[in-house]
């Protein structure tokens, strides 16, 4: 191991516009005051993060490189040099955990084939949250991410889904891209079968976050409209 490299801390971030101090847990937020090289998802809102969660007044005093969808792979290496001379470094994405779902992954690997510790930190995550509130099977699930985004490509994955979660007796979770939410879940409605169960959660941790589990045959009668706002679905055939 490369002793003379600092640590890789993956540092959690609220799923929503929330205090910090109400879904982060207190000595992570006060460990942020230790870092002064911040790898982000987006520099704007990892700043706001940090004011909101204690820094207010020392951003100007941190360093702060982008990791997301346009970042090459020529860049990512290039921050090994980031942790240089025992220098710590906080991974920080978009909305709770980094490296689930997220470009983040990529530093998180980078250390590994480097020998630099990585360290994870306690805080949401939207997927085991809406699992754990779902009523679905807990001991059996997948995390299946983003699925394809056209129409025909996207049901036909559903099936796919569906017919797994039925044979194996396991949860399916997806995400969508917010503005797609509706899409995806009419989806689920027209290709799953009328018991097979869904859960929608959205906005998980804010004061107007919605769960909830019926059957495809129940949910055609609700009307629901998610909207944009970050949701995860689970289906159980």
């Amino acid at each position: 191991m490369e002793n003379n490299k600092g640590k890789l801390y993956l540092i959690p971030s609220p799923l929503g516009d929330a205090d910090p101090a109400e879904v982060i847990p207190m000595p992570v937020l006060k460990s942020l005051a230790g870092f002064r090289t911040f790898v982000v998802e987006e520099v704007r809102t990892a700043r706001r993060y940090l004011s909101r969660a204690g820094l207010k007044g020392h951003i100007g005093e941190l360093e702060f490189f982008e990791l997301n969808e346009h970042t090459d792979q020529a860049t990512v290496e290039g921050y090994l040099k980031l942790f240089e001379k025992g220098n710590d470094v906080a991974l920080i994405s978009e909305a709770g955990l980094p490296a689930v779902a997220d470009p983040g992954a990529q530093l998180v690997a980078l250390a590994h084939r480097h020998g630099i510790e990585v360290v994870p930190c306690v805080g949401p995550s939207s997927l085991m949250l809406a699992l754990m509130a779902s009523g679905l099977n807990g001991q059996s699930f997948a995390f299946c991410g983003y699925i394809p985004a056209k129409t025909e490509e996207r049901r036909s994955r559903l099936r796919t889904l569906e017919k797994v979660s039925a044979q194996l007796k396991q949860t399916q979770i997806l995400i969508e891209t917010p503005y797609r939410n509706d899409a995806l879940f009419a989806d689920i409605l027209n290709v799953c079968s009328a018991s097979t169960k869904v859960c929608v959660a959205a906005n998980i941790t804010m004061p107007d976050a919605y769960i909830r589990t019926m059957k495809v045959a129940e949910w055609k009668k609700e009307g629901l409209v998610i909207g944009k706002r970050p949701c995860v679905f689970l289906i159980l055939a």
